[in-house]
């Protein structure tokens, strides 16, 4: 049982640096929305996901997102996003380029639009994860109390 709820909680926690994560490259997309040659960044969560969480215990599936989900990514960008997390080595999440929905004439591929729908997604997606670990363990003390404490 414990194993079960450390693998939830290690899962869930992988999901919320990547959200982080996620949002402070969206976030610089933004800023850099009048740039010249600024060329926008995003990367396949749910593959840096399952790239990060491929060695804990898998916890039943509750509604994954169907397989193809996220955005239109293009070349990947050489680097590293996240190379520690929570004191682990983590896998390296590939930074990639955003395919342009149209030119622009400074050479700069950041779509607004694009990018506050993203950034809205991104954001509530980050609370309703802070939201699943804060029940959990909500749940998980509930369950230490004796049935006297009340």
């Amino acid at each position: 049982m414990i194993n079960r709820l450390t693998g939830q909680l290690d899962f869930q926690a992988q999901a919320l640096t990547l959200r982080s994560e996620r949002q402070r490259v969206i976030a610089s997309n933004i800023a850099n929305a009048d740039t010249p040659g600024y060329v926008a960044r995003d990367f396949d969560f749910s593959r840096a996901l399952r790239d990060a969480t491929a060695n804990l215990p898998r916890p039943p599936a509750t509604g994954a997102a169907p397989a193809g989900a996220g955005n239109e990514l293009g070349t990947p960008i050489a680097g590293q996003l996240l190379a520690e997390g929570f004191g682990r080595e983590q896998p390296a999440t590939d930074l990639r380029y955003s395919t342009p929905a149209q030119t622009n004439l400074d050479s700069n591929t950041v779509d607004m639009d694009r990018e506050r729908a993203a950034f809205a997604d991104n954001a509530l997606k980050y609370e309703s994860t802070l939201r699943f670990i804060n029940g959990s363990v909500r749940t998980l003390s509930d369950a230490m109390k004796s049935h006297t404490q009340g």
